[in-house]
């Protein structure tokens, strides 16, 4: 039962991940890979508040999403002149930027020794002290997440996110400025998967700039890939797949090392197919591009 928990504990961190990717890729065409790096700014934000500071897990994540929200416009206000290929190698730039930080600042952030000791969620009193009631907070928090998201794309404003995505200069000439949509989206985004950087790093008590690398954004791209955008439930469809795929080995009793390399071989595989056979996803509505 622990283990199974302990899925879907996982599983709630990634579809919150891949919701707020999805907003960027799916419904802006706004294709980044500094993703796992805002996750990791809102998994030490959190971490460094709670352990150093003594703060609360509440105010600790509204400060994360905040300093997260803010960091976005590193890659939200070169957007408004950089553009496809120009826009992922900026977003690559600023990933590979914040990794280096995290692993050589070690003033304060430990550098590669990392951050223990995280205490679990305290709320209101009530300690988060078992896997249930981690899974609890956890579905909690994915649920919250994805009712903005649905509220966010069934408005006025997720209309304009998708006419942006197929024809920005058509959007920008009905009068819709561009420029501060992809500011708000950018912020919305980033602010989300500080959530979930909040809920990892107190969950496994210890984070290192390792969980956070470009292979990290990588996989959360992959997951959008093969389980689609453009709707609701290919981010979810892709989080379960990528996630069941290291856990359906681990039963074939496979060595570790043989193991991690038929993992990469899986999901080069799976995107390859994705694109060249159903470029929008086992689930997704846009053909991705």
């Amino acid at each position: 039962m622990n283990y199974i928990l302990h899925l879907l504990i996982y599983l709630d961190i990634y579809i919150i991940i891949t919701l707020s990717l999805n907003l960027l890729i799916g419904y802006s065409g706004l294709f980044q890979l500094a993703h796992a790096a805002y996750y990791g700014i809102g998994a030490y934000t959190t971490a460094l508040l709670m352990v150093r500071h003594g703060w609360g897990f509440i105010p600790a994540v509204i400060s994360s999403i905040f300093i997260t929200g803010c960091l976005s416009f590193l890659v939200s206000v070169p957007a408004w002149r950089f553009r496809k290929d120009y826009f992922v190698i900026l977003s690559l730039a600023v990933q590979v930027t914040i990794y280096s930080l995290l692993y050589n600042w070690i003033d304060l952030t430990n550098g590669p020794f990392g951050i223990t000791g995280i205490p679990r969620p305290s709320i209101l009193g009530y300690k988060i002290n078992t896997l249930f009631k981690m899974f609890s907070l956890s579905t909690v928090l994915t649920l919250a997440c994805g009712i903005v998201v649905f509220i966010l794309l069934r408005s006025p404003w997720g209309r304009v996110l998708n006419a942006m995505r197929d024809d920005e200069l058509a959007a920008r000439g009905i009068g819709k400025n561009t420029r501060l949509f992809k500011i708000q989206v950018f912020f919305i985004s980033c602010a989300m998967v500080a959530i979930a950087g909040s809920l990892y790093a107190t969950y496994v008590s210890y984070i290192d700039p390792t969980s956070f690398t470009l292979d990290e954004s990588i996989l959360m791209i992959s997951m959008i890939i093969v389980g689609g955008t453009g709707n609701f439930r290919g981010p979810i469809v892709g989080a379960l797949t990528l996630i069941a795929i290291p856990e359906i080995l681990r039963f074939l009793y496979i060595p570790d090392v043989i193991a991690a390399n038929i993992r990469l071989l899986i999901y080069g595989l799976l995107i390859i197919t994705m694109v060249h056979l159903r470029p929008q996803g086992l689930a997704g509505k846009y053909r991705f591009k």
